[in-house]
């Protein structure tokens, strides 16, 4: 079995292929033990005291654990559009540790200012966006992929962020993580990554 899996697939992709298969696992046992394994470990909100030493877990997995299927489905299409290129571009490694601090500043901003709850990968999601208008960048000046990507995605979340739309989805999650995304895209155009 294992022959002919190796024979015809690639594990492409080290990073989004585990990230992909670790968030469908969880999703299998959420719906497995009825919902209570995401609001256990794999969401962070305003109750989760900073006594708990799970808390400082889920600042980082909040961005594993999602909502349902649809809400799985959506962010993983366009993550595993996206994601392989982003690797091959800036590495395994420089992605792992942009991934992290993504989740983790996400993960802060909701608890310290107690937004309520977050979880999934959509925060992750739109770094991977801004940062794959930053993979074909030439001489220092801004694509125009990534103005338009700022005014399809980023625009439409300001504005529902700042309208309040009560649609359940994490619109400063979302404006958090295209941030981050512009940060690292910055960074990596000036040489600087966080690989060994």
């Amino acid at each position: 079995m294992q022959e002919f899996i190796t024979k015809w697939f690639q594990y492409n992709s080290v990073v989004i292929l585990t990230y992909f298969f670790l968030c469908f696992i969880i999703m299998l046992l959420d719906r497995l033990f009825k919902g209570k394994v995401v609001e256990k470990f794999f969401s962070i909100s305003k109750k989760d005291s900073w006594l708990n030493p799970i808390t400082y877990f889920k600042l980082f997995s909040h961005s594993l654990g999602h909502a349902d299927w649809n809400h799985f489905y959506n962010n993983f299409v366009k993550i595993l559009l996206i994601g392989p290129m982003i690797e091959e571009k800036y590495g395994s490694i420089n992605l792992l540790i942009m991934m992290l601090i993504t989740s983790l500043v996400i993960g802060l901003i909701y608890k310290i200012f107690d937004l309520g709850r977050v979880r999934g990968a959509s925060g992750v999601l739109y770094m991977l966006i801004i940062l794959s208008s930053f993979v074909n960048i030439d001489g220092g000046k801004i694509p125009i992929t990534l103005a338009l990507i700022i005014i399809f995605f980023v625009a439409d979340d300001v504005i529902k962020f700042i309208k309040r739309e009560d649609d359940n989805i994490s619109h400063l999650g979302h404006l958090i993580g295209a941030i981050c995304g512009v940060v690292f895209g910055i960074l990596s155009i000036n040489g600087i990554n966080f690989g060994i």
